[in-house]
C-alpha cells in the first residue's frame, strides 16, 4: 500500500507540472495580451513586457515559472489588481469558497446517503417515490434557482439568513448558499445510493450474511452500505473539487468573494498569472481528492488494498 502511494503521489506531481506547461502554452496562444489598453503605446507595451519578463521564450518563461511556484510565488497580476501577488489575491477569497463548498458537500452527502438509504430500503412505496421526485428535482434545477428561491424567500421575504455574503457573519451568510449548491449533490448521491443498495441487498453474499443470523442493521451497515460505498465515493470526489473551487452564478446571486468570480475576471483580462494559479490549485485539489479517494478504496474493501500491495 505505501509503494503505491508513493507511486501515485509521485504521478500526481509529474502531472501538475504537465498540466501548468500546457495552461502556459495554451494561454499564450490566446489571441490578445495582458496590456490591451488602447491609451498604451508599443513603445510602452514594450517596457511592460520587458518589466515582467514577457519578451522572454516560453521555455525560459516556464521555467522561471515554475522555480517560483515551488517557492510558493505564483507572480503578480496584471490587470485585475496591479502588481499584488497572487497568493494574496487568492489568500483572501480562498477559503471563503472552501469553506461554503465544504458545508454544501457535507450536507449534501449526508441527506443524499439518507434519502438514498430510505428509498432502497422502502422500495417501490410512497416514500421511495418522494425520494426519487426529490432527487430528479434536484438533478435537473440549476444550483442558481434555488439560489434565488432561497435568496427571495429566506434572504428578503422573510428576514432569515442575511441575502448578501457578509465577512462579519460568514456563518449564517454561507447557509443559503451551501444549501443551494448541495442539492445537485444531495440528488446524485441518493440517486446512486439506492441503485447501489438494490443491487448490494439482492446479491448472493447478503442471503449468506442472514443465514448467519445476523440482525438487519448489522447487515445494511456492516456489509451492504459498505460494498456500495465505493461506487458513491467515486461519483462524490469530483463533485467536492468543484463545489470547493466555488459556484461563479451562487457567488454572484449572494456577493460572495470567492476564486469563481477571479477567475472569470483573469480570463476576460488575459490576466496569465491569475488564470493559472487558480488553474493549477484546481488541478492541485482535484489530484489530492483522487488520492484520497484510492486510500478510501483501500480501507473499505480489503480486497483493493490487497490487490495493490501485490503490485
Amino acid at each position: 500500500m505505501k509503494k503505491y502511494i508513493l507511486k501515485r503521489v509521485l504521478t500526481s506531481i509529474l502531472t501538475l507540472l504537465a498540466i501548468v506547461l500546457v495552461l502556459f502554452i495554451l494561454m499564450h496562444l490566446m489571441p490578445g495580451s495582458p496590456f490591451n489598453d488602447e491609451k498604451l503605446s508599443d513603445d510602452q507595451r514594450t517596457v511592460l513586457y520587458a518589466k515582467y519578463g514577457l519578451d522572454q521564450p516560453i521555455v525560459i518563461q516556464f521555467g522561471r515559472y515554475v522555480v517560483n511556484m515551488l517557492r510558493g510565488d505564483f507572480g503578480v497580476s496584471y490587470n485585475i489588481s496591479k502588481n499584488t501577488p497572487i497568493s494574496q489575491l487568492i489568500q483572501s477569497r480562498l477559503p471563503i469558497s472552501i469553506n461554503i463548498g465544504f458545508f454544501a458537500v457535507a450536507l449534501g452527502a449526508i441527506v443524499g446517503l439518507i434519502l438514498g438509504l430510505i428509498a432502497a430500503l422502502k422500495r417501490d412505496t410512497i416514500l421511495d417515490t418522494i425520494c426519487t421526485i426529490i432527487s430528479v428535482i434536484g438533478v435537473s434545477v440549476p444550483s442558481y434557482v434555488f439560489a434565488l428561491a432561497l435568496s427571495y424567500n429566506l434572504g428578503f421575504k422573510w428576514k432569515v439568513f442575511p441575502m448578501l455574503y457578509n465577512t462579519a457573519d460568514a456563518l449564517n451568510s454561507s447557509i443559503m448558499p451551501s444549501v443551494a449548491l448541495s442539492m445537485f449533490t444531495m440528488a446524485t448521491i441518493a440517486r446512486f445510493t439506492r441503485s447501489e443498495m438494490i443491487e448490494v441487498l439482492g446479491s448472493e453474499y447478503m442471503l449468506f450474511a442472514e443465514s448467519k443470523g445476523l440482525t438487519s442493521n448489522q447487515i445494511i451497515i456492516k456489509h451492504a452500505l459498505r460494498n456500495a460505498l465505493i461506487p458513491i465515493i467515486t461519483v462524490l470526489a469530483p463533485l467536492v473539487v468543484d463545489l470547493m473551487t466555488g459556484s461563479l452564478v451562487v457567488e454572484k446571486i449572494f456577493a460572495i468573494p470567492g476564486v469563481g468570480s477571479l477567475l472569470v475576471n483573469a480570463i476576460q483580462s488575459n490576466d496569465y498569472n491569475v488564470v493559472i494559479a487558480l488553474s493549477f490549485i484546481y488541478s492541485a485539489l482535484y489530484i489530492f481528492v483522487m488520492l484520497v479517494v484510492d486510500i478510501l478504496y483501500g480501507i473499505i474493501d480489503p480486497r483493493i488494498r490487497l490487490g495493490k500491495e501485490g503490485d
